[in-house]
């Protein structure tokens, strides 16, 4: 009947309910997976409290429940907490066991990460996202895949769940990968944008006006169509954390190093995110990209 869960279909462990996290787990349990929950902290539940999730008082517990973990944690060092700390989720995952990594990290990490799985017989993908916190809240997430193909197949429904394009492009480290190349793109795109919002302004344009005109034509874009008010009005409530923006592009710019690859748009946005990050606004929206533009044209 509409409305109705699907029948069960699994328990899935989920680590890290923050802005992206929770909706993304949500989607989980609204798809009819018993989804286990581990908060490491202790406000991040939220939604999740009304749609039967079970909350597991230790890592040690959630993994002894769940032959599948979803994680969303902030870096690599997370990854790496969560899973080989003393008492971690790894020493409790049983052999044959998946974890899904839709956090961002370095390439290099996640090969690490999986290296050290597979050697107690636990299976490894690297699964970032992209698409915002409107992508995650609405199930139509893009999902960037790295992993063995069987492995892939065996989180097909999971990533399903939680994403509406879902990409497998390699082995281990193939998602990061492609990650970084997303948010060096992201970083020109949000700067242009900035810089349209910013003449528009400074032209005496109606940029509201100009920005819906645009939309349909060669300049549209994701940021702009959803973006480019933050930027006129100067306010830029979290989507996506410029802190994390900033630690993105840092993965992107060393991979690049090690490519040969020049990257002087990501290294410019480097810049003015380090200078936003001094200022103390890292934990706005990346879209806060266009303060540095404003105030450089007297904005």
């Amino acid at each position: 009947m509409p409305g109705e869960l699907p029948s069960e279909r699994g328990n899935v462990g989920f680590i890290g309910l923050g802005a992206m996290g929770r909706p993304m787990a949500a989607n989980l349990a609204r798809a009819g997976f018993s989804l286990f929950v581990w908060r490491r902290h202790r406000s991040a539940q939220h939604e999740l409290d009304d749609l039967g999730v079970v909350e597991s008082d230790s890592l040690s517990a959630l993994g002894a429940s769940c032959s599948t973990v979803v994680l969303c944690v902030t870096d690599g060092p997370d990854v790496e907490q969560v899973l080989f700390a003393d008492n971690g989720l790894a020493a409790s995952l049983g052999a044959g066991s998946l974890v899904i990594d839709c956090s961002t990290i370095s390439p290099r990490v996640a090969e690490s990460v999986a290296q050290r799985l597979s050697q107690r017989g636990v299976r490894f993908i690297d699964a970032p996202v992209t698409g915002g916190t409107e992508g995650a809240a609405r199930a139509t997430l893009s999902i960037l895949v790295g992993g063995e193909p069987a492995a892939v197949a065996d989180a097909w429904d999971v990533l399903s769940a939680m994403g509406s394009m879902i990409t497998h492009l390699g082995p281990v480290g193939s998602g990061q990968r492609a990650k970084a190349v997303n948010q060096v793109i992201l970083a020109g795109t949000y700067l242009a944008v900035a810089e349209g919002v910013v003449l528009a302004l400074r032209a005496g344009l109606d940029a509201r006006a100009v920005v819906a005109a645009l939309g349909s034509g060669a300049a549209g874009s994701w940021v702009l169509a959803n973006r480019a008010e933050r930027m006129i009005d100067d306010r830029y409530p979290l989507g996506f954390k410029l802190s994390l923006h900033r630690k993105d592009l840092g993965i992107a710019l060393e991979m690049a190093g090690a490519a040969g690859a020049s990257l002087p748009v990501a290294a410019i946005a480097a810049a003015f995110e380090d200078g936003l990050l001094a200022q103390g606004f890292g934990d706005d929206d990346n879209a806060a990209l266009a303060r540095a533009i404003r105030r450089l044209s007297g904005l």
